[in-house]
């Protein structure tokens, strides 16, 4: 049986719609403009994927995103940054969302993900333990539970809170005015700096 597309053209079809969010239709789109583009396109977009591993690590502190070398982020070694005031987040890019809005000074603490069951996420496979090692040794004054606003979101929150008993420190939540089900990247900055200025206790 003849080929209908080139070995080459399916595998990146196929590579493409790997990612999420993309079918099979768009797949073949992003493949096919790529094939009419300057090659110089392709190759970039090669290289940068094959850097994303190669230069990118995790701070061993809050685990935040670092250039491969470094160990800690510049959002937690810079002097200037409120270490007693951590933003409790899911993943890395939770923090480019609040840094965004430029009125959060502390610190960021990334979890790695939340609590979801039925993905097979438990609380064992979230930083938890490296965040109650922190509020003790950066005397931790604030907690604030920056997760999203969802089942997921909801349920991490309740768990660390309970985790956290009796610690010595305040604990808050971003004010409700996030919509239901909206991851924190895709917040509009209007509504995420109203949520930070409002958190409210819990």
């Amino acid at each position: 049986m003849s080929r209908v597309v080139p070995k080459a053209l399916q595998e990146v079809i196929d590579a493409l719609g790997k990612l999420p969010g993309v079918g099979p239709r768009s797949a073949e789109r992003f493949a096919s403009y790529l094939l009419r583009s300057d090659p110089a396109k392709s190759k970039d977009i090669a290289k940068a994927l094959q850097d994303l591993h190669e230069s990118i690590d995790y701070c061993q502190r809050t685990f935040a995103l670092i250039e491969k070398g470094k160990q800690l982020s510049e959002l937690y070694d810079n002097p200037d940054r409120d270490r007693s005031l951590v933003a409790v987040v899911a993943e890395p890019l939770d923090i480019m969302a609040l840094e965004k809005i430029g009125k959060f000074k502390g610190t960021y603490h990334v979890l790695g993900g939340l609590i979801s069951p039925i993905d097979g996420i438990g609380p064992d496979q979230l930083r938890i333990p490296e965040l109650m090692k922190r509020i003790k040794e950066d005397e931790v004054q604030e907690i604030i539970l920056a997760t999203n606003a969802s089942v997921e979101g909801t349920s991490t929150a309740v768990y660390i809170r309970r985790e956290l008993g009796d610690m010595p420190v305040k604990m808050t939540r971003l004010a409700q005015g996030l919509p239901i089900g909206v991851d924190l990247e895709y917040a509009d900055q209007l509504t995420l700096t109203r949520a930070l200025e409002h958190r409210q206790a819990i």
